[in-house]
């Protein structure tokens, strides 16, 4: 997935951040909840389930939203530095990791930061270092394997943890010098553990080994519905190849031999016809002669035949590029290159289309529309024929290299609302012809980089304007609120998001197209946020519930943009109606660089007073 797709959808679902640095910020005006903190503030998080987790030179800090004073203060740690937390996606854990000699854990706790218990820890759990731990959702387990303590001989063991509880599900502890490694892959009746001397399946129940076998290195697995073929993946310490091993229910050797691919595996699907793979191999880097035997810097897709792991195709695909779709269609495989370019192969390795279709570079989106496929990059647009590989536009929408494209469907109007180079282009659903609709002229030097269908007509927005256009592209009103001075917003902007958590750009991806191999139809954002809490809907438990129920709310600030600007009073926040341009609500700050956070979903923006207190403001009032 290509970060400027992140983006786009992340700026709809969660949050925008503006991350300055602010030393002596003076006292915000009225806040609903003021938290005195009591050390100095490293980093604040505003996670999935609207809990504000804020690492301290003395430790983690939870804040729940409206409620007052701390729901918790993890000091067993002391200073937790941003890269010590690890937030697990979809879930409502945070796992703090603090790293001793040796490159081993020596300090881990799992917190529930829903409701501030600290379901474990190396030191009340009785372990010396840990090795590995990971969180098993939606099953809400949680494996860690490592030393044990003193009193244990320090023995080498690993052990499963209901993380609705924390109570110990199971123990078990290795014989000789034997050590956890890799991911465990979960399964209904157990779950595998990659080790250094082969894979061992264990009994989340009873703590039991119920096989083990030789299999060394392996990185992950993957399992088939019927949880009877499993595939495990091993890389090379160079990273040059992969091999691919399947393995049967009870631990014994499928395939009479591995399988082995160029590069890493980046998509890997189980398919009635065979086993699809997607691998990644990077330059060589060679030089002169030797450049012309180099690897060239590309994606192999590869159809393994399940049953004896042999290549089906007698000759790959070319790609020519990394591939950055890769969508699973009744008649064969569709696929889109990052560099440019689409194409679709048959199941037994046929070429699809008349020949590759030729698009431009870093394909935003590719989805299904009554018409055919749609695909939007950073440089054109157009509808293809899913047969044929045909244009259904006889002209692609073309425009410069975009720093940001935003699209939206007009299903009043059934048409497709593509912004891009401060223009504002309408293509007909049905006839795909399209039209320069208008083009904005925002202040401030900046360009449109938000589009969005409202019930009041199309809003184009960016960091500091906001306009809203009727049907026929008409301005119906523009806001503009002057930056504070020289900002480093849209930097800062862009830097948080690229490397937003997993779970969010997940979520936003999802809502779009339902399954990651799966293509989906193209649909309005409005439409798409109904979506968005399905992939916790399997677990079970209290705080998952919790989260659940954020999920599924519409954000309490979905018809209001939040704009930094410089209020009568000093430097501030306005609230601005999305249907009226009207501003509903100002907070002053009196702080020239304010460091503060808002939660769209909640509806709460978090101001850094000063270096250990947190001002939160009601932004539903």
């Amino acid at each position: 997935m290509n970060t400027l797709l992140i983006r786009l959808n992340y700026l709809v679902m969660f949050a925008f951040i503006l991350n300055a640095t602010s030393l002596f910020g003076q006292k915000a005006e009225a806040p609903s909840n003021s938290y005195e903190l009591g050390a100095k503030i490293n980093e604040m998080t505003i996670t999935e389930g609207g809990t504000v987790v804020v690492a301290t030179n003395d430790g983690l800090v939870g804040i729940k939203p409206g409620q007052d004073g701390l729901l918790f203060n993890f000091t067993d740690y002391g200073k937790v530095k941003p890269e010590e937390l690890n937030f697990i996606p979809r879930a409502p854990y945070v796992v703090v990791g603090q790293t001793g000699f040796g490159g081993l854990r020596t300090k881990t706790a799992v917190i529930d930061y829903m409701s501030g218990k600290v379901l474990f820890s190396t030191e009340k759990n009785g372990w010396k270092a840990i090795g590995l731990s990971q969180v098993l959702m939606p099953a809400n387990k949680l494996v860690v394997s490592g030393q044990r303590k003193a009193k244990e001989k320090y023995a080498q063991a690993v052990a499963i943890y209901d993380l609705n509880t924390g109570d110990q599900v199971s123990f078990y502890t290795f014989k000789g010098s034997r050590q956890a490694m890799g991911t465990p892959l979960l399964l209904s009746d157990g779950v595998i553990i990659p080790t250094t001397k082969g894979l061992m399946k264990v009994d989340m129940e009873t703590g039991n080994v119920l096989w083990e076998n030789e299999l060394k290195n392996i990185g992950w697995m993957v399992a088939d519905k019927t949880e009877k073929d499993i595939y495990a993946f091993s890389s090379s310490a160079n990273g040059k190849n992969t091999k691919i091993f399947k393995i049967n229910a009870n631990g014994s050797s499928a395939w009479a031999d591995e399988r082995k691919v160029k590069g890493g595996v980046s998509n890997f699907q189980i398919l009635p016809q065979g086993l699809a793979v997607v691998s990644d191999v990077a330059d060589s880097g060679k030089k002169g002669l030797g450049a012309l035997t180099a690897a060239k810097a590309e994606s192999k897709i590869t159809m393994l035949s399940a049953s004896n792991g042999e290549d089906l195709w007698e000759k790959a695909p070319k790609t020519k590029g990394y591939v950055q779709h890769f969508y699973i269609m009744d008649d064969g495989i569709l696929f889109g290159i990052r560099e440019g370019g689409i194409n679709k192969i048959s199941y037994d390795g046929q070429t699809l289309f008349k020949k590759p279709l030729k698009t431009g570079e870093n394909i935003l989106t590719m989805a299904s529309t009554p018409q055919g496929l749609i695909y939007i990059t950073s440089e054109d647009a157009n509808i293809v024929n899913l047969d044929t590989g045909e244009q259904v536009w006889s002209k692609p929408l073309k425009f410069k290299r975009a720093d940001a494209v935003s699209s939206d469907y007009d299903k009043k109007n059934d048409r497709y609302l593509i912004a891009a180079d401060d223009k504002l282009y309408s293509i007909d659903a049905n006839s795909g012809t399209s039209e320069l609709l208008m083009e904005a002229s925002f202040e401030g030097k900046e360009d449109p980089t938000s589009v969005e269908v409202r019930e009041s007509g199309i809003l184009l927005t960016s960091d500091q304007n906001m306009m809203l256009l009727d049907w026929d592209g008409k301005t119906n009103w523009h806001e503009y609120r002057r930056a504070p001075g020289k900002s480093a917003f849209g930097a800062i902007l862009m830097g948080v998001t690229a490397v937003a958590t997993a779970a969010t750009a997940v979520a936003a991806y999802d809502a779009a197209n339902q399954n990651r191999n799966r293509l989906g139809a193209y649909t309005s954002r409005g439409e798409a946020y109904a979506d968005l809490g399905d992939g916790m809907a399997m677990a079970t438990g209290a705080s998952i519930g919790e989260m659940l129920k954020r999920f599924n709310a519409t954000a309490a600030t979905q018809n209001a943009q939040f704009v930094l600007t410089k209020l009568d009073d000093g430097v501030g926040l306005v609230k601005l109606n999305k249907d009226t341009g009207v501003a509903e609500k100002e907070i002053v700050l009196k702080d020239k660089k304010p460091d503060y956070q808002v939660d769209e979903f909640g509806g709460y923006l978090y101001y850094k007073a000063n270096d250990k207190t947190i001002y939160a403001y009601n932004l539903n009032d």
